[in-house]
């Protein structure tokens, strides 16, 4: 039983790993696009890495940080913002308004999944942890998108952004009232989240907004 609990504890801290290296993708890509320099590019990158998670952390009371915790992957993080500012070229930049999604609806799903499963961990009600796992997995991107002096895009391009976050963290809900072992539900939120992102790209679905005049 230890062992497999131990499992489950290994597969949420290498979802969060990932979660945290596909963001600060995202946020390079952003800072690139932005022309920045490489202490914009690292600050975006660590930006877009780092919020989600530090607001989850800090709404649940939760030290020390799981970047704080786990130190490698603030190494890992700059190693990435380094090699990446060292490689791209001028002929990058056009390609990042688009690429930048891939490794942001990634994070999205994998950021969702761990937000909803640390909070059913402490005894959280269902629907606090699917608000947590939602703001854990838009909180970055926002942070990215301000300090890149944009309107974040969780907020602007009217396909469903948060929408997807909320309903990979409703499966992971029903999942687990079902009894389903939290690995599996982890990875299914994790995979449908991404996969919600990634159709409502590719299929150009659109919210309501405000219609002009």
């Amino acid at each position: 039983m230890d062992n497999f609990e131990n499992w489950e504890s290994t597969l949420l801290l290498s979802i969060e790993l990932l979660a945290t290296l596909a963001f600060a993708l995202s946020g390079i890509m952003e800072a690139a696009r932005k022309r920045m320099d490489i202490v914009g590019v690292c600050v975006v990158g660590f930006l877009a890495a780092f919020g989600g998670g530090t607001l989850r952390d800090i709404l649940l009371d939760q030290r020390p940080f799981f970047w704080v915790e786990n130190e490698i992957v603030m190494w890992a993080v700059l190693a990435l913002c380094i090699l990446s500012i060292s490689f791209m070229r001028q002929k990058h930049f056009e390609l990042t308004e688009k690429t930048i999604q891939w490794p942001d609806a990634l994070g999205l799903g994998l950021f969702t999944a761990s937000g909803v499963a640390q909070s059913l961990a402490i005894g959280l009600s269902p629907t606090v942890a699917i608000l947590m796992g939602t703001i854990t997995g838009i909180f970055g991107g926002v942070l990215r998108d301000i300090v890149c002096n944009e309107i974040p895009v969780s907020f602007k391009d009217h396909r469903p952004y948060a929408l997807c976050s909320f309903a990979g963290g409703l499966v992971y809900i029903l999942m687990a009232a079902a009894e389903a072992e939290p690995w599996f539900c982890m990875t299914v939120c994790a995979v449908l989240t991404t996969l919600f992102r990634i159709l409502a790209i590719l299929n150009n679905w659109l919210l309501p907004a405000w219609r002009k005049d």
